[in-house]
């Protein structure tokens, strides 16, 4: 059975940084336009970002605790902004 190619394992962290906040700018943008609220989409989007960097660190098999930043880290980072967001709503609609 052929073994499937492996990815290179190694990005740039500044490109992984560049690569989360494009994907913050996106997210937001698609959050703006819908119709039932920017806090409950972007908590949406949010999660779907989360599993999404999951999913594709344990694929490509990015080392969790690693020196440079990779798919793991992404995830730490919009499971933070998912729990601040969350948090905030919740705060301000009390």
């Amino acid at each position: 059975m052929a073994q499937l190619p492996h990815f290179p394992q190694q990005l740039n962290s500044r490109q992984v940084l560049v690569r989360f906040f494009v994907r913050l700018i996106i997210l937001s943008s698609f959050a703006a336009f819908s119709s039932v609220g920017f806090t409950r989409s972007f908590v949406a989007l949010l999660w779907m970002a989360i599993i999404l960097c999951a999913v594709v660190g344990f694929m490509r098999r990015e080392p969790v605790f690693h020196a440079s930043l990779n798919h793991w880290d992404e995830t730490v980072a919009y499971a933070a902004l998912c729990a601040l967001v969350s948090g905030l709503d919740q705060h301000l609609s009390a």
